[in-house]
């Protein structure tokens, strides 16, 4: 009965979650163990300044360096999955965690003259960033739907500035508390004043355009080879009636069709 209790607290509710890099320094250390609501996000979305573990499959991270080693024999196999199906042991080698930076919408870049991040134009005092390395990119429009993450420690962290922002439906939960060991207990908030008095996506004039290096290859989600614009088709259109206006033939000739009626006369 525990067993299966805990099995299903971990698939629905709460499951742990092993930190095995630095990437979350000094936040979260190696060996420390989180504890993530997987529940929340089923009734909110998720907010700038929240950690979050999320499965990198299928996004810019599918192509990241693996911090897990996979299991070399039968006999570890078997506890990786036996620890796993507890959340006790190590996450899959597509797990990360990061904190949010921005969320769909949002404008973020880096730096600002005092090498802050900035959101929508708002810079970003961020007193638990360990080592930072003050990595220029942007402005980058993160695209709805979508997270920009970056880790703690700025200096080990390959995150959003490498591949790209992640999309929302990736994440497994929000990290809320830190429980093991027990001499670092504490709770995983949202540092208010960090992230207190960013305006609005709306208020930011003019629309930024996602750089290549921090949004390949996710970034190019949304976007595609639309149709042309009304009046490139305009202009198209009118070139052949005028070259048949000068030699005489009216002859009425639609973009990329045949003829719908002739010169009078003619057969």
């Amino acid at each position: 009965m525990a067993f299966l209790l805990a099995l299903l607290i971990k698939a629905l509710l709460v499951q742990a979650f092993w930190i095995p890099s630095e990437s979350m320094e000094r936040t979260l250390l190696i060996n420390d163990r989180v504890l993530v609501n997987k529940v929340v996000y089923h009734f909110r979305d998720v907010h700038r300044g929240e950690i979050v573990v999320f499965n990198g499959k299928g996004t810019g991270f599918d192509h990241a360096e693996s911090i897990v080693p996979k299991p070399t024999n039968v006999v570890s196999r078997f506890i990786r999955g036996a620890q796993g199906l507890l959340g006790l042991g190590a996450p899959s080698e597509t797990d990360f965690i990061k904190r949010v930076i921005a969320v769909g919408g949002d404008t973020v870049a880096c730096c600002d003259a005092e090498g802050r991040v900035t959101v929508n134009g708002h810079p970003l005092d961020e007193p638990y960033v360990y080592q930072n390395d003050y990595q220029h990119f942007g402005p980058v429009k993160v695209p709805k739907g979508y997270l920009w993450v970056m880790g703690d420690h700025r200096g080990a962290s390959s995150d959003a500035r490498q591949n790209g922002p992640i999309p929302q439906s990736k994440v497994v939960g929000r990290a809320f508390v830190r429980v093991w060991p027990l001499s670092r207990f504490g709770f995983l908030g949202v540092p208010t004043k960090t992230f207190s008095g960013i305006p609005s996506a709306a208020s930011v004039p003019g629309s930024a355009t996602p750089t290549p290096a921090a949004m390949a290859p996710s970034a190019q989600v949304g976007s595609s080879s639309g149709p042309p614009p009304l009046a490139s088709l305009v202009v198209l259109a009118a070139v052949p009636v005028w070259r048949a206006r000068r030699r005489g033939d009216w002859r009425t000739v639609p973009v990329g069709g045949p003829p719908l009626s002739r010169r009078r006369g003619s057969p």
